[in-house]
């Protein structure tokens, strides 16, 4: 057995980083048809080794979490953006942080969650009218921005700030996309891209603020929080006293600041992260979904029907959509074809073995969720849309990680339960009201921290 896993020949500077970035989504298919469980790239300045086993990734993920870090690229781009928040920060910062939300994401908080969800989605139903055409993603992303501040931060957020919010997104987007010169010209330099990255971060940061201020000296108030709290007993982090408090993220990271546990800087961190990968990954995911079943009717009338059901009566529920097992199985087969976030990275401590090959300490891991989940490995057909194959019996033949959209372990999505529910609710009023038709191109996609469509969504409302 060779020492050094196989992978494919690269250009002399740019390694293999022109094919990534030409079309990263075939070359990591490709790369993970073609040279098996461990696949070494050369993408920049470190060496660079993808996993395409769904053991290797519970490894990673799961089973030796500890032997693993997020890594660092050397790229000043994502600190200036999220900086220690949830997403990238490791170790105690990490620790601290996540403790302190695990209160704003507890099970029972979420499911109180149901009725801001419908009302912010019925709410912008409003403005549907039978034969219009939308753009899908847009729509879908500017409900999520609106339920996520009022869900985790106790504000309203105006439609001029969500506007603000989208128009900063691509800028934000761009900087991510995979492009082999940047590690050629640094940060400081003041070119056309690196000036509206900064400018957009300038101007997302200046919407936080702004909900900060309006928050501040309620963050004791448990009218703020749209969970309420009567019935639903959510236990609060050390140090927060006794007594009925607000549990939404802002309400609990305010009163970390006022014991000294938070900086301004610790907090606004921690907003921007929520907001962007709280918005992003339900808005895609539902894109994907509402895509998916325009190009298969028996599926989507599959799914109205469960919706007719969850909503004939009263606004929809957490228990209602617990019912509606269709479409979570419609919900599991988007996110497998279309994985919101489509790669991970580790960074080993300490040399590691996976798939026989020694790994060496500070080399970069993907974890690609693209490459697994497509792959004829570990399903059958796997271009194909089949809601059926996540019947328990069907699901229960692969690997546990032959699946993980949320990631796993203990860096798991800490907004899973949260997406889930959301999506749900969301399906459930779209789709016992309106059938939506795609009237796009042929989908195209591109990468970045996210995976998005490379073009407009557009789907003509057609009234039930």
């Amino acid at each position: 057995m060779s020492v050094t896993p196989p992978g494919p020949l690269g250009d002399p500077v740019f390694g293999n980083g022109r094919q990534f970035a030409d079309d990263p989504f075939g070359f990591l298919r490709a790369c993970a048809d073609s040279y098996g469980d461990v696949v070494r790239l050369d993408l920049g300045p470190r060496e660079t080794y993808l996993l395409t086993n769904p053991a290797d990734v519970e490894r990673v993920l799961v089973a030796d979490a500890e032997r693993y870090r997020k890594p660092q690229f050397g790229d000043d781009a994502m600190d200036a953006l999220l900086g220690d928040g949830l997403l990238m920060s490791d170790g105690d910062t990490w620790q601290r942080q996540r403790k302190l939300a695990n209160p704003s994401f507890h099970n029972r908080r979420i499911g109180a969650l149901d009725g801001t969800m419908v009302d912010h989605t019925r709410s912008q139903l409003a403005d549907w009218e039978d034969g219009d055409v939308v753009d899908v993603q847009l729509e879908v992303a500017r409900l999520t921005v609106k339920i996520i501040v009022s869900a985790m931060f106790g504000a309203d957020i105006t439609d001029e700030e969500v506007k603000t919010v989208q128009e900063n997104l691509e800028p934000l987007g761009a900087r991510f996309e995979p492009d082999p010169r940047r590690y050629l010209i640094p940060n400081w330099v003041p070119t056309r891209e690196n000036r509206e990255f900064d400018a957009a971060i300038d101007t997302l940061e200046s919407v936080i603020d702004g909900i900060v201020d309006r928050r501040r000296g309620t963050e004791r108030d448990p009218s703020v929080d749209p969970a309420g709290s009567e019935g639903v007993a959510v236990p609060g982090p050390a140090g927060d006293g006794d007594g009925d408090l607000p549990m939404d993220l802002l309400s609990v990271l305010l009163r970390a600041r006022d014991r000294g546990e938070q900086t301004d800087e610790n907090l606004r961190d921690e907003l921007v992260t929520m907001l962007l990968a709280g918005h992003d990954t339900t808005a895609l995911a539902l894109t994907y979904t509402f895509y998916l079943l325009s190009n298969h009717p028996e599926a989507r009338e599959r799914v109205e029907r469960e919706a007719e059901a969850a909503t004939s009566e009263s606004p929809p529920t957490a228990a209602d959509v617990r019912e509606m097992a269709y479409t979570e199985r419609v919900l599991n087969e988007s996110m497998r074809l279309y994985p919101p976030v489509y790669t991970l990275f580790r960074e080993p401590k300490l040399d590691v073995k996976l798939g026989g090959y020694r790994i060496p300490e500070g080399s970069a891991l993907m974890v690609s969720q693209w490459a697994v989940h497509r792959s004829d490995r570990w399903y059958d057909d796997p271009e194909a849309f089949d809601p059926d194959r996540w019947l328990p019996e069907r699901r229960s033949e692969r690997p546990r990680f032959a699946f993980f959209p949320f990631g796993g372990g203990p860096r798991h999505c800490i907004g899973k339960s949260f997406s889930l529910l959301e999506a749900k609710l969301i399906l459930a009023e779209v789709c016992s009201r309106f059938e939506l038709d795609y009237e796009g191109p042929d989908l195209s996609l591109r990468g970045s921290l996210t995976m998005h469509p490379n073009h407009p969504v557009p789907m003509r409302l057609r009234e039930r």
